[in-house]
């Protein structure tokens, strides 16, 4: 009986002895596991947390155009007015070319600088005309992607002491194989302040222009006075632009063209008192244009106000036609004018 008794606690011994160990193993197990499941969440946060850096890093401060497959110089011909600047664009393509069919031929060819100078007011075609450069540029074989990087000073100059030259660099790397477009380059040196970082990202750029020089243009742009007041204030800057192309104020007609261009790209048509009342106020708004004076950019934005108000008006039409949806009248125009 004793013998029994003693088999029977033994077996229930070995058998906590089973479980304990079981049960020791599952939460070894749980442990690893939600380590492991832990570990991946940070990962994972860390790599969503990369990402956003990435998409959301200088969002506001750049802007990345890639090259559409349309013919560039088609595109430069059908643009609006700029007549001038387009012979200046026709008249660089053509030397380049020239030159590389001497360079075949074992003739001597002058030291080409494609870097640009753009001057003019705001909203005069700047930036589209660097865009369609860059393609160009492809298509002459001088640079192989022919993307256009665009930013201002935001994009190039850091808050702190030794950002600059970072920031500034990481713009150019993504502008390699491109053009890099700087708008109001001239921001970079401020009439009223000796000590400026914009200093550092200007000397940050001539050094990439010159360790760089086989993949990397650069078009810098803005108001004719402050453009020469900018180049003239760093020897470096006056050795590697020397090419300037100007681009003039729209007329009131070329304004109209654009206006027009607006339209029929939305299919929107205008009424004939429309029409009149639109030409007549662009002309008032360039004979009295100031310095600050939006071209075409001022244009847009008289389109966008249009549609706007057309909307508001036909959404009082009950059965709004096809006509009644896409008919601008003069009342439209009187309420943004």
């Amino acid at each position: 009986m004793k013998n029994k008794v003693a088999i029977i606690i033994g077996a229930i011994i070995i058998g906590i002895f089973i479980a304990l160990g079981i049960l020791t193993a599952v939460a070894d197990s749980d442990k690893d596991s939600s380590t492991d499941e832990n570990t991946e969440n940070v990962e994972n946060s860390n790599k969503d947390n990369k990402d956003k850096d990435d998409e959301g890093d200088g969002e506001d401060e750049y802007n990345i155009t890639m090259p559409s497959d349309e013919d560039p110089y088609k595109e430069l011909n059908d643009l609006i007015g700029l007549d001038s600047v387009k012979s200046e664009v026709k008249t660089l393509a053509n030397f380049v070319r020239v030159q590389q069919q001497r360079k075949k031929q074992g003739l001597k060819t002058p030291s080409l600088s494609y870097h640009l100078v753009f001057t003019g007011s705001p909203g005069t075609g700047k930036t589209t005309v660097a865009r369609i450069i860059a393609r160009i540029y492809k298509d002459l074989g001088i640079l192989k992607k022919g993307h256009t990087v665009e930013t201002d000073r935001s994009g190039l100059v850091a808050a702190y002491v030794g950002q600059t030259a970072i920031k500034t660099n990481k713009i150019i790397d993504k502008a390699i194989g491109g053009v890099l477009f700087i708008d109001e380059a001239y921001a970079l040196v401020p009439e009223e302040s000796s000590q400026d970082y914009g200093q550092e990202a200007i000397s940050t750029l001539l050094k990439r222009m010159e360790d760089d020089r086989d993949s990397l243009v650069v078009i810098i742009a803005g108001y004719s006075n402050e453009m020469k007041r900018f180049i003239d204030s760093n020897p470096g800057l006056q050795s590697r632009f020397n090419r300037y192309i100007s681009f003039p104020d729209y007329t009131a007609d070329e304004l109209y063209q654009i206006f027009c261009m607006y339209l029929n790209k939305n299919e929107y048509k205008m009424t004939r008192d429309a029409a009149d009342y639109a030409r007549e106020r662009l002309n008032y708004a360039v004979t009295h244009k100031d310095k600050n004076f939006g071209n075409a950019r001022f244009v847009r934005n008289v389109f966008e106000k249009t549609i706007q108000k057309q909307a508001n008006r036909v959404a009082k039409i009950k059965n709004a036609t096809a006509a009644d949806l896409t008919t601008i009248k003069i009342e439209d125009l009187k309420a943004v004018f």
